[in-house]
C-alpha cells in the first residue's frame, strides 16, 4: 500500500523499505565468528585530496573492486553463493577494460538475502563508465594495452600499505 502525502504527489515508501543496516550486521557477524571484536571499518581524523587538475570530461578513469578473478577451484563463487573463505585474494591484480571480464564477489560483506551479485555492474560498472565516456561526461577509461583498474582485499590496516603508492605525504595506519 502507498501512502502520499498531505498536499503533495510525493508517496512515501512502504515501511519495509528501509535501508539495510550493513555496518551494524557486518559487525554482528563478526562477532558471530567468534572474533573477540566487532569488525572495525577504517576511518581516519584527516583524509588526503586532491582536487582534479583537469575536469572530469578529459580525465581517464580507473576502477577499483574487491571483486576477485573467478578461480574454479575456490569453489562456488557464483551469483547467490555462501560466503567463500577459499576464495579470498589478497593480491593487486589488474585487467583490461576492453571486455567484461570474469570477476566474483563471495566475500562476508555483501547481503545475500537482498542482492544475488547476478549483476556485475553492482560492483564493476564498466557498462555505465562507458557510457559516460561515450555522453563525454568523462574522458575516458584506460586503453586495453594499460591495466585499467585494481582489485585489493579491503582490509583496515594492509590495504593503505599494499595497494596504494608509497607517499610521504599521505598518513598510514
Amino acid at each position: 500500500m502507498t501512502t502520499v502525502a498531505d498536499g503533495t504527489k510525493a508517496a512515501f515508501a512502504a515501511e519495509y523499505d528501509v535501508p539495510i543496516p550493513y555496518m551494524q550486521r557486518t559487525r554482528d557477524y563478526y562477532l558471530a565468528l567468534g572474533y573477540e571484536n566487532p569488525y572495525r571499518w577504517a576511518s581516519f581524523t584527516e583524509v588526503p585530496f586532491a582536487s582534479l587538475a583537469k575536469p572530469l570530461a578529459r580525465a581517464r578513469i580507473g576502477l577499483i573492486t574487491t571483486a576477485a578473478p573467478y578461480r574454479p577451484e575456490a569453489g562456488d563463487q557464483g551469483p547467490g553463493a555462501p560466503y567463500n573463505a577459499a576464495a579470498k585474494f589478497y593480491q593487486v591484480y589488474s585487467v583490461t577494460t576492453d571486455e567484461v571480464p570474469d570477476l566474483r564477489i563471495s566475500h562476508v560483506g555483501y547481503d545475500r538475502k537482498h542482492t544475488s551479485a547476478a549483476d556485475i555492474n553492482t560492483y564493476l560498472p564498466l557498462g555505465a563508465l562507458r557510457e559516460a565516456v561515450t555522453a563525454g561526461r568523462i574522458g575516458s577509461l584506460p586503453s586495453p594495452t594499460r591495466p585499467t583498474f585494481s582489485a585489493a582485499a579491503a582490509r583496515t590496516r594492509s590495504t593503505p600499505s599494499s595497494s596504494c603508492p608509497a607517499d610521504p605525504s599521505v598518513t598510514r595506519p
